[in-house]
């Protein structure tokens, strides 16, 4: 291929393209009934680099004495498996909301949009093409349910920060369930006011506790606010009894969700998340990346029961893009640092903010060893003080200017994992699918191919497959 050729295919690739039919994202013909699905699971691990995914696996192999549920299914050869891009219209990296767009919407958008094309398209997102269809829809996740990747499945709106919109958009949807985090852009403190009471009125449950949650029934769309941000990390959860009690795992998030919409004569679909990988990616934070990953798997294993009994569900599980490619690296000592992690009771986050430049060294040294099981040196521990006068401000999801970079370093020497960046990479990234349909998946798609995969899987007439000119 010569140099124009591969420039103009690469241009293309990049551009907002139109949806695309099954036979471009299908390494099969194959139409028969045993292939549509009735209902479809959409598992996302947002920000989960490939090293994530092995790094999980292999905890919960040596500490847990069983592999992840994701990887079994490889190891099993249960699933179907391939590698898709990431990339959005203007970006050969992606932002969270460009790429569930491209599920979303069938097309690829500019970073920070959310199913707005770069020309002003808007296609109807795909949960409200599935309960126009007669379908029930949802979405659980463990950050804002207004945040980037529920919302690319949901609605059209030209900047992804507008979640206090968002909320209100949700509104007028009126999908069957609705649960995660971001009570503050449904309550009183939110601009335009408090939107809890006008969703009662529309006839809407609401839970605000794991109790709560556990009573709904599906008589009535639910709204599920567990948090005022996004939920705590796994770690922090599991560590602490009133956050157990008050607080569903994404598991529990999950069968709750299936069950409240399983009997329905039409089927369902829900899109489930696990968002706060890709914040603990971010802050380079291997506690939180690794045990929120593992709570994630422990959804995706929910979600393969249900359909392993089911079997009409399609499972589809990916992640969006890949976060600071983390690693394994010279591991030594017969593994032990990384074994280490069976002992962190805290993310970074829960550490870090109580922490604070009157600190003396040995009082961060015991506070680190009580919360994540190891000793730091004095040295480590004076670097880390010094350090928190050097943040950059304007960190993603680092409103309280933490040093998450130097402490990610430092944690690299007691645990072996170590970090690339601090951002969104541009890697391909692991598609797996189990159960109806999934035979149909060739080995690499691009990322909006599958907005159709899902459609026509599901058998959704051409009506909601058209083009976009």
């Amino acid at each position: 291929m010569n140099r124009r050729s591969l420039l103009k295919g690469g241009l293309l690739a990049g551009i907002g393209l139109p949806f695309v039919g099954l036979k471009d994202v299908t390494g099969s013909t194959k139409n028969s009934s045993d292939e549509k699905a009735k209902n479809i699971i959409m598992l996302v691990s947002d920000g989960m680099s490939t090293g994530t995914l092995n790094m999980a696996d292999i905890y919960s192999k040596r500490i847990l004495g069983v592999g992840s549920k994701w990887l079994d299914l490889y190891r099993d050869n249960k699933a179907i498996r391939a590698l898709m891009d990431t990339a959005s219209a203007n970006s050969m990296v992606t932002d969270s909301a460009a790429a569930s767009s491209s599920w979303g919407g069938g097309m690829r958008v500019n970073n920070g949009a959310l199913n707005v094309g770069p020309r002003g398209e808007k296609p109807q997102p795909i949960l409200q093409k599935f309960k126009e269809a007669g379908k029930k829809v949802g979405c659980v996740t463990t950050v804002p349910i207004t945040h980037a990747t529920p919302a690319g499945f949901c609605v059209n709106i030209d900047n992804r920060s507008g979640q206090d919109i968002i909320a209100e958009l949700y509104l007028g949807l009126k999908f069957d369930v609705m649960m995660g985090g971001g009570h503050k852009y449904f309550a009183d403190k939110r601009k335009g006011g408090n939107l809890l009471p006008k969703y009662l009125t529309q006839g809407y449950q609401l839970a605000e506790n794991r109790d709560e949650m556990m009573q709904l029934n599906g008589a009535k769309p639910v709204l599920g606010l567990f948090a005022a941000d996004g939920l705590p990390y796994e770690v922090d959860r599991r560590h602490d009894e009133e956050l157990m009690k008050s607080t569903p795992s994404l598991a529990e998030m999950t069968v709750k969700a299936i069950e409240l919409m399983k009997d329905h004569k039409n089927g369902f679909v829900l899109q489930v998340e696990g968002g706060k990988v890709d914040w603990a990616a971010h802050s380079n934070d291997v506690s939180g990346l690794i045990f929120d990953q593992l709570a994630f798997d422990e959804a995706v294993g929910k979600a393969i029961e249900f359909a392993e009994k089911d079997g009409n569900t399609l499972v589809i599980i990916t992640t969006d893009h890949g976060n600071s490619n983390p690693g394994l690296f010279n591991a030594d000592d017969d593994n032990k640092k990384f074994d280490g992690l069976q002992h962190f009771k805290h993310s970074n986050t829960w550490l870090l903010s109580k922490l604070n430049q009157s600190f003396g060294e040995q009082k961060i040294i015991d506070l680190i060893k009580e919360s994540q099981g190891f000793i730091m040196t004095p040295e480590d521990a004076k670097f880390l003080l010094n350090h928190f006068k050097d943040i950059s401000p304007n960190q993603l999801y680092n409103e309280s200017n933490l040093p998450f970079y130097d402490y990610g370093r430092i944690l690299g020497k007691y645990t072996d994992v170590q970090w690339a960046g601090m951002n969104h990479s541009g890697d391909y990234v692991e598609l797996t699918m189990f159960g109806p349909g999934s035979t149909k998946l060739k080995p690499f798609v691009k990322n909006y191919e599958l907005h159709n995969f899902m459609l026509e899987t599901a058998e959704m007439s051409q009506h909601f497959m058209e083009s976009i000119k």
